[in-house]
């Protein structure tokens, strides 16, 4: 895995192998952030279910402001810190539940990444959550890396990619 475009590219990024996760494939990554380019420049980003941090990574090094990483497994934060230590952005790294983390965020975003472990159920939770909450800006962008766990939210539906059994949704607020 490595960081495909931006200041940090070329960046070997560490990964791991936990049951129920996957890593987001640079094909995938390069058309997803094709899809979004002109929404990352200056933008404040939640990497939830962040595993490696290779979504908030990818934006920070397409000139994102910050990033707040979160993930829950112990495993996946180890390789998250290693994997964001020489960031110059601001940056925040927290093992947390989801849930947890929404409910204290007490911030809202620009961008949001999901992409909880397949299978799951968690994906259309977050939503709940961060809805609820108010967590993202006005214009604001969540993106919803799924296989079969069809994201349901009262946002507008902005782009949509088909990657084999993997999709991706980005909404818009």
């Amino acid at each position: 895995m490595r960081v495909i475009s931006g200041k940090y590219r070329g960046k070997k990024l560490q990964g791991f192998d936990i049951t129920g996760t996957r890593p987001t494939m640079d094909r995938v990554k390069e058309s997803l952030f094709g899809m979004i380019q002109d929404k990352i420049p200056k933008s404040h980003c939640l990497d939830l279910f962040a595993g490696s941090g290779a979504l908030g990574i990818e934006a920070l090094s397409m000139g994102a402001l910050s990033c707040d990483f979160v993930d829950n497994n112990i495993i996946s934060f180890n390789v998250l810190k290693e994997n964001t230590k020489d960031l110059t952005e601001k940056i925040t790294v927290v093992h947390a539940d989801y849930k947890k983390y929404l409910k204290m965020a007490n911030k809202s975003y620009d961008v949001i990444f999901l992409d909880p472990p397949y299978q799951s159920g968690l994906l259309n939770k977050a939503l709940k959550y961060i809805s609820e909450y108010d967590l993202l800006n006005e214009n604001g962008i969540i993106i919803c890396e799924y296989e079969n766990e069809e994201p349901r939210t009262k946002l507008t539906e902005y782009k949509m990619k088909n990657y084999g059994t993997k999709k991706i949704k980005i909404f818009v607020k």
